[in-house]
């Protein structure tokens, strides 16, 4: 299984959340700031960080490698596992309806890395065959998922 990684003049890191939080550290006076540095809303950050990989991406990643990359080694997926993700998913994105009816993003009312955190997995799933992601029934998912990224109608549109 490959996974992301990078050289910087020979320094070795790799999870691509490290390296997200390595690059925002090394550039922090170029660019928007990506990883809040007040102390309450950093707080707010890493708790958000946490909420998205234990509750979003787990079960995306699943259903993802299910539906995408399982075919792409040569196995065969399972349609169940994919299925019982996006359950489970479901349930999931219902707490993000109601944070994200609170406040703009997700760890706060300023755009984070967290924010970006969500989007391979996010666009995946249209990919894999599941809209959950900007299904209206959570106006505030699909508005922090597509429209703050300016994808109104996911990826699907951008194809063409």
């Amino acid at each position: 299984m490959s996974t992301w990684r990078t050289d910087d003049d020979g320094f070795i890191l790799y999870e691509s959340r490290a390296i997200c939080r390595y690059l925002e550290d090394k550039f922090q006076n170029q660019g928007p700031q990506l990883i809040p540095t007040d102390l309450k809303k950093k707080a707010i950050f890493e708790q958000a960080a946490s909420v998205e990989v234990t509750y979003f991406d787990t079960f995306a990643k699943k259903a993802v490698d299910e539906k995408i990359f399982k075919p792409r080694r040569g196995l065969t997926p399972d349609l169940d596992v994919f299925d019982r993700s996006i359950v489970e998913l479901d349930k999931r994105l219902d707490v993000y309806e109601t944070i994200l009816s609170r406040q703009r993003y997700a760890a706060g009312d300023e755009f984070t890395l967290v924010d970006i955190f969500h989007l391979p997995e996010g666009w995946l799933l249209e990919a894999a065959g599941s809209n959950i992601m900007y299904d209206e029934k959570r106006p505030n998912v699909v508005r922090h998922e597509w429209k703050h990224f300016g994808l109104e109608g996911g990826m699907t549109d951008r194809r063409t």
